[in-house]
């Protein structure tokens, strides 16, 4: 009885700590601990960029606003490139409008493919693994360049593949992979396409109700706060799987009137050459802000990964003061919500299939 009365304050005690704490460098700045910073923890998020640093000379947390703000006004900061869903895990809020918003599909070329290495290959020199978490993303364009290479891979005929491994200006042709001005061929943008319209359409079905039920629930169904957060999440997923079956099909249509027409491919020239990136954009997420699939990384690798994005923002110019270095917002420790339904189905509407034996065409 004694636990059952406790139980209540402990998980709001362990949420409101494990939801707040952030990673920042030690004073010699050799590795990363935890931390509370009281007063700006308070501050909620909106849109913009990340503008909080910690500056190792002074060892402080340093945060410069993100507008100019009058008296009275509440102060905002950007947590970072959080999908909806790392934001309902681990912060316990729903962001309408997310710029960032994603959906996590997982895609892997099967060992049982009889092209196997010499897809592995291919795609090894373009820096990319042969099994991996990719994202279907709320922008125009859905995908990013590095899916759109492993794609390209995944589609490719055998013939094609020895052009990207021994054929004249194979080096060339492995860092236009992630340029959709480039195609392989156009019978190779037709398979991709037609490939992730199904992806996308399959994780589609995998939700119990549809969009306009999740709107009625939303309008209607008199919810508490979490179940119309899971709701809101579930409902938001699946208007991005739509909006990526659409953008996939109309891609699909595009290139096989390209086909039918006989257009030519369009040639390469080496001064409109686009280095394809070796990690993409939802997966350069800052220092505090790792990706979820980091968990299950072991954790010397997870210190060299840390080090990694502290260096990849530092020198992309997020932070370009002297003895600084970034540092996000909230860590990636689980929120513990108050309502077990509402967490379960924040688990169900986030389940995807990810047999890589259903991904071969």
């Amino acid at each position: 009885t004694f636990v059952n009365l406790c139980f209540p304050g402990c998980r709001w005690a362990v949420s409101s700590v494990m939801t707040r704490q952030n990673q920042i460098p030690t004073e010699d700045g050799s590795r990363v601990t935890l931390a509370l910073i009281p007063l700006w923890d308070m501050c909620n998020h909106t849109n913009g960029l990340i503008t909080t640093g910690y500056n190792l000379e002074d060892d402080r947390c340093e945060c410069v606003a993100l507008q100019e703000f009058k008296a009275g006004e509440q102060i905002y900061i950007f947590y970072g490139t959080r999908s909806n869903a790392e934001f309902v895990i681990h912060n316990g809020f729903f962001f309408e409008n997310n710029a960032h918003d994603r959906v996590k599909i997982k895609l892997g070329v099967s060992k049982s493919d009889r092209l196997y290495a010499m897809k592995a290959e291919v795609l090894a020199r373009a820096g990319i693994p042969t099994s991996s978490v990719f994202a279907l993303h709320v922008t125009e364009s859905p995908i990013s360049a590095q899916l759109l290479a492993f794609l390209r891979v995944f589609c490719m005929s055998e013939e094609e593949l020895k052009e990207h491994l021994i054929g004249e200006h194979a080096i060339d042709k492995i860092f236009t992979l992630g340029n959709s001005e480039f195609p392989v061929s156009w019978d190779n943008e037709i398979k991709l396409w037609t490939f992730l319209e199904a992806r996308a359409s399959l994780l589609l079905k995998t939700y119990r109700t549809t969009v306009e039920e999740d709107k009625h629930l939303l309008e209607h169904g008199n919810l508490s706060l979490h179940a119309a957060m899971a709701v809101k999440l579930r409902l938001v997923e699946k208007e991005i799987l739509e909006k990526a079956v659409k953008s996939t099909s109309d891609s699909r249509k595009l290139y096989s009137k390209r086909l039918e027409d006989g257009d030519p491919l369009p040639k390469y020239e080496e001064s409109n050459i686009a280095f394809l990136e070796n990690t993409s954009s939802d997966s350069k997420l800052p220092l505090v802000l790792r990706n979820l699939d980091e968990e299950d990384m072991d954790p010397a690798e997870l210190k060299i990964q840390e080090a990694l994005t502290i260096s990849e923002f530092t020198e992309n110019g997020y932070i370009n003061r002297k003895d600084s270095l970034l540092n996000g917002t909230k860590s990636e420790s689980a929120t513990v919500l108050p309502e077990e339904e509402a967490t379960k189905d924040a688990k169900e509407i986030s389940a995807e299939c990810t047999d890589e034996s259903k991904v071969q065409l």
